[in-house]
């Protein structure tokens, strides 16, 4: 090898190599070649591009390398199919998982840079609306960090979940352009390139062969985003497409003059992946959204097809080597494009392809909300996707043969469980398409997954009893730990080891310290660092201060009824009022924190955050309280925000209607940081109270059943009203228009809708919430032993890590061995 060859190679090397002095001279190389800038006429965000860069080019080759091995093992993989991939930034999961951030730290240290500032140039990718969203980023971490074979397929949008801004109290939606200053972690694969087919007309020829024809076509481009695993060179891979018209323009409108309608097919093709849940209370919102679902599904379906027939030479052994997991009722349309694809392009014999189809795919439920189980009109699925109405009938048909056969003369239970929902209009339910279809139905936590079965599903539990189980969700403890927490992280890792990293049980060793009363004061010293962290952050954000001696009491969440954002609020508002009325019956100073987005067409949720927003302003401006309680609402809560509120927060607030929440994500990142939590029996909160003690969480209010049975027999939240002295008088203050002295009606529709109807029991759990809230108080004034709760918190999170939950689907349903 000539010499000069040589020291090219051995430069090249040495830049990819996980040194300081490595990342240093690839950081300066990006940086001045592919940027074209230096040192002085750098931005931030160019040094920003130049890092990213930098950790891109390391990841890459591992990247290769994994994508290599498994085809040439042809091993068996997971694909994992979801609207939503709330990844947020990746700069510092990568750097961590890679193993490399204290060189990076280091080697911008010597640049002059701080790293801290650089990261906050990354833009937060909003590709999801909450909870479902994040966990299937957490799920994609997990399954890179255990060796797991897997793909994630999504959609690309161009504009994420909107950014909110605040404005007079209001929440006003403004675009997320997540996109406008380039992605550095994402690759374009324009030779991977979909057709997608939409309306058009089914011909049949001779044969009886169904052809769809007369369409209209948009393309699916798909681009990668590589996902590494926790320091074990495994990287996988996210794909989401990118809708593009099937041509650029017209050019007979071009040549007339019709400058507009020449590009009009391009600009309605593109919309596909424009927006994130696009609304949907008119009908053009509606069908939008039925395209995004095909247009995923179908160019993923597409996809998986060819990486197996690459592979692979038969597709009659497709269920040996996939597994497609459908993260809600979103992805439902892949089973039935799977069909299509089998009987009308490869001339499967219904039975055969129905065979394959129901043993590849699985499917995650995340509601118990009936309203939420998506339907769509027969007449809109007729005019988007024909063939597929066509196949959804003949799957319909199927099933409702095999009942009446279980269930001779049962006309009510084929009502009950068809597919075709009757009524005016006549709807398609994804939801028991979803069953129907999949191997394996699991909800999200104990409670959820049993009120499936007992409840929403409980006909096809009855008929299919071996394909229903749980699978209680988890998080990552490396974004949400590692990563967020690097002051508790530290501690951690000298105390029990790196081991809780990819096996989050290993914290229990945590237990020996807690009675260590050194050990407590450093925890609450680290717990009082974050607090300034983040007083500091909103300070300079939001110009509002706070007292980090105060109790953070937190919640942070979508915006929804459900989820009882106005029972935080009116507990705020009785908190106020104790200080108006019997100042020396106030416990402790508490900082109240609500941060959420409400869905734009969602009335009452968006009227519910300007009368947060109306609270916290008489009570922040009212100087006889105000040292001792504030309400701040965060705006635009996001990924990045989210990582500098749990680390900061005492209480975590989980205060659904019990038998409402599936499970809940978030109560696991406040518990994770070291937050006790206050909340219902709901959702993955009672496997909290199992493995912390109910001596280390605080529950209050009805109970599931409980719930049903005050509903069954006939609530009236005015009874409830009338016995609490607090709830009378907090009601005369909305109705007399004090939070609202321009407009005395505005915050009227909540007190009419709680007096009337309260459909989610805010009166009826109010007082139990009260009391509830007054132990905290009393607990946090012993700040020892709330140390100790807080300890033990974190020591038992070990259940809520998503590595144990991808381990149980990995061996329980996906049939995948686990390297790690």
């Amino acid at each position: 090898m000539p010499s000069s060859v040589k020291k090219q190679a051995d430069w090249f090397v040495s830049t990819k190599e996980m040194t300081k002095e490595a990342l240093k001279l690839s950081f300066q190389m990006n940086r001045q070649y592919t940027l074209s800038k230096d040192q002085y006429t750098a931005t931030m965000h160019d040094n920003f591009m130049a890092l990213s860069l930098a950790v891109r080019d390391r990841i890459v080759e591992r990247w290769i390398k994994t994508q290599q091995g498994y085809h040439k093992k042809n091993v068996r993989r997971v694909y994992y199919l979801s609207m939503e991939f709330l990844i947020g930034r990746l700069m510092g999961n990568n750097m961590y998982n890679l193993g490399i951030e204290k060189h990076v730290d280091d080697a911008l240290d010597e640049l002059g840079l701080d790293m801290e500032l650089v990261r906050e140039e990354e833009v937060d990718a909003g590709l999801g609306n909450g909870g479902l969203g994040r966990l299937a980023a957490c799920f994609l971490d997990s399954m890179a960090s255990l060796g797991i074979p897997a793909h994630g397929y999504g959609i690309r949008y161009d504009y994420g979940i909107f950014n909110q801004k605040i404005k007079d109290g209001f929440q006003v939606e403004l675009p997320d352009e997540w996109l406008r200053s380039g992605n550095p972690w994402e690759f374009a694969r324009p030779e991977n390139t979909v057709k997608i087919c939409f309306y058009g007309k089914i011909e049949n020829d001779p044969k009886g062969k169904h052809k769809w024809v007369n369409t209209q076509d948009v393309l699916a481009v798909p681009y990668d985003f590589p996902v590494p695993g926790y320091k074990n060179d495994v990287v996988n891979t996210l794909r989401l497409w990118s809708a593009r018209g099937t041509e650029e323009f017209d050019f007979d409108y071009f040549k007339s003059g019709g400058y507009e309608q020449a590009v009009y097919k391009k600009i309605l093709s593109e919309n596909i992946s424009k927006v994130l849940y696009p609304s949907d209370d008119i009908s053009q919102g509606k069908e939008l959204r039925l395209k995004q679902e095909y247009f995923f599904t179908a160019a993923s379906m597409a996809d998986i097809l060819r990486r197996f027939k690459s592979e692979n030479s038969s597709l009659k052994d497709l269920a040996k080597k996939i597994v497609i997991q459908l993260n809600d009722t979103h992805p439902t349309l892949a089973i039935v494009e799977l069909m299509r694809l089998l009987l009308d392009e490869y001339d499967f014999e219904w039975q055969a392809a129905w065979d394959i189809t129901t043993k590849v795919f699985a499917y995650t439920n995340h509601t118990l909300m009936p309203e939420a189980l998506e339907c769509w009109g027969i007449d809109l699925f007729e005019k988007l996707l024909p063939r597929h109405l066509q196949i959804i009938y003949d799957i319909n048909a199927h099933f409702l043969k095999a009942i009446s056969l279980r269930y001779p003369g049962d006309n009510d239970r084929l009502r009950r469980m068809s597919i075709i929902e009757e009524g005016q209009p006549k709807k398609v339910r994804m939801a028991y398409l979803a069953i129907i279809g999949s191997s394996f139905v699991n909800g999200v936590s104990k409670l959820h997954s049993e009120l499936l079965k007992e409840k929403l599903f409980k006909d096809f539990y009855e008929f299919y009893p071996e394909k229903f189980n749980n699978k209680t969700n988890g998080i990552t403890q490396r974004r949400w730990l590692l990563k967020a927490n690097p002051r508790l992280s530290s501690l951690l890792m000298d105390k029990v080891g790196e081991g809780w990293v990819m096996d989050l049980n290993k914290l229990e060793k945590l237990n020996t310290f807690k009675n260590n009363k050194a050990f407590r004061e450093q925890w609450m010293g680290i717990k009082k660092q974050n607090k300034e962290s983040l007083v500091r952050y909103i300070n300079s954000s939001m110009s509002i201060k706070l007292d980090p001696e105060s109790i953070f009491d937190v919640q942070i969440k979508r915006i929804h009824e459900y989820k009882r954002q106005i029972l935080f609020a009116f507990y705020v508002i009785s908190q106020y009022l104790r200080l108006k009325h019997n100042p020396k019956e106030f416990i402790y100073p508490r900082t109240f924190m609500i941060g959420g987005k409400a869905a734009p067409s969602y009335a009452m949720a968006k009227l519910t955050i300007k009368f947060i927003n109306s609270i916290a302003d008489i009570i922040n401006h009212d100087k006889s309280v105000n040292a001792k309680i504030k309400l701040v609402f965060l705006e635009n809560y996001r990924v990045s925000l989210a990582e500098k509120i749990f680390p900061a927060s005492d209480l975590s607030e989980q205060i659904s209607t019990a038998g409402t929440e599936a499970s809940g994500t978030g109560n696991m990142k406040f518990m994770m940081n070291g937050a006790l939590t206050i909340g219902t029996l709901d959702g993955a909160n009672i496997e909290m109270a199992d493995v912390v003690g109910d001596e280390n969480i605080f529950i209050f209010g009805l109970k599931a059943q409980e719930v049903e049975a005050l509903k069954h027999k006939g609530y009236h939240p005015q009874q409830y009203i009338d016995k609490s002295p607090m709830l009378k008088e907090i009601f005369k203050l909305i109705q007399s228009g004090f939070f609202s002295p321009q407009d005395a009606k505005l915050f009227a529709p909540i007190a009419q809708s709680l007096m009337q109807y309260d459909n989610y029991l805010v009166c009826a759990d109010f007082e139990s919430y009260c009391q509830t809230q007054d132990e905290v108080s009393r607990m946090y004034l012993n700040k020892d032993e709330w140390a100790k709760k807080s300890i033990i918190n974190v020591a038992q999170s070990g259940y809520f890590s998503s590595d144990r939950t991808i381990r149980e689907y990995a061996k329980e349903l996906w049939n995948i061995p686990v390297s790690n």
